[in-house]
């Protein structure tokens, strides 16, 4: 097993960034331990916000919601995943798993020892951050969800999702086109350049936050887990990731604090997910769920003053 760190001068003067770098050491079977990267911001004893990042992005996309919710007194934990931002970078794409990644923030909670946390979760956020909550629900107290999904592959989503993500009968599965040709892509492709799909969705963006996205990845060998990522996304309800997410669904069934969902209006990957959670989970019913308008997948990236400042209000009405 090899591991790469991102030269530290990659991060220098990263437009509004400024945060200095905490560390905690996390582990996955199979794997030593690796070394995972974290925002630590707000004062130590306010709430504590866990704010868990997608694909190709990482903590940074957090930034302006990292400024709200300090400037409201609480104490945000934006850790990096494992193969992103500042952490460690394995270099063989195997060595990544759904299962290990979601072990990797286990292991940051636990360390870490938080408690009372309000979870809040963007893309692959949702399936391994939620996960993490399965595990440990006792250090949960509520949930914010926006723009993601859990890869369940269950029949039940028929009809529901925009992109539909689901079996059909006993030996048959149904998928868009788009996400079909999503995962090709990432497989195929030379290179992978994750401003390219920043500025195509959220954009246009300026060209020094582009170099922001881009910063961990000096080159290629510091993509593999960029790269394997979306190879987890499971196409079949017999891929393991789609049993973690129906395992973690099931839990869900059961959780009865607040689950607030928050996702924008432009959004065809994510959309319908929303309405799934909030008929599913307990927590959900009668919670304000918000819509945020005029943005896509990358919520943070287009309204993260308005995802802060829901998280901000959900929180105080809530404690």
């Amino acid at each position: 097993m090899t591991a790469l760190r991102t030269p530290d001068d990659r991060f220098a003067g990263l437009p509004g960034f400024d945060h200095e770098p905490s560390y905690v050491d996390v582990e996955a079977r199979g794997i030593p331990p690796l070394r995972m990267h974290y925002v630590d911001a707000g004062p130590q004893d306010g709430p504590v916000a866990l704010l868990l990042h997608g694909q190709p992005t990482w903590s940074y996309a957090y930034r302006t919601v990292i400024d709200v919710l300090t400037a409201a007194g609480m104490r945000v934990i934006a850790p990096d995943n494992i193969g992103y931002g500042r952490s460690d970078k394995l270099t063989e794409a195997t060595d990544y798993t759904f299962v290990r990644h979601v072990e990797w923030l286990t292991s940051l909670v636990t360390r870490l020892d938080l408690a009372d946390v309000t979870l809040v979760v963007q893309d692959w956020g949702g399936p391994l951050g939620l996960s993490v909550l399965a595990r440990h629900p006792q250090r949960f107290a509520r949930v914010v969800a926006t723009n993601t999904i859990l890869h369940t592959c269950d029949p039940a989503l028929a009809g529901l999702l925009t992109w539909p993500h689901h079996g059909v009968g006993d030996d048959r599965v149904l998928h868009a086109e788009t996400l079909l040709d999503y995962v090709s892509f990432y497989q195929r492709a030379p290179d992978i350049t994750p401003s390219f799909f920043l500025d195509a969705v959220a954009g246009p963006l300026p060209a020094d936050v582009l170099a922001a996205y881009d910063a961990p990845f000096p080159d290629r060998t510091y993509k593999a887990g960029l790269r394997h990522m979306i190879a987890l996304v499971p196409l079949t309800r017999n891929d393991p990731g789609a049993k973690i997410g129906r395992a973690t669904m099931g839990a869900l069934e059961q959780w009865e604090r607040p689950f607030l969902t928050a996702y924008s209006d432009g959004d065809p990957a994510t959309a319908g997910w929303d309405h799934v959670f909030r008929s599913r989970i307990p927590g959900a019913q009668g919670m304000p769920h918000r819509v945020i308008s005029g943005a896509g997948h990358f919520v943070q990236e287009q309204r993260g003053e308005e995802l802060g400042e829901i998280v901000v209000e959900f929180v105080r009405a809530t404690s």
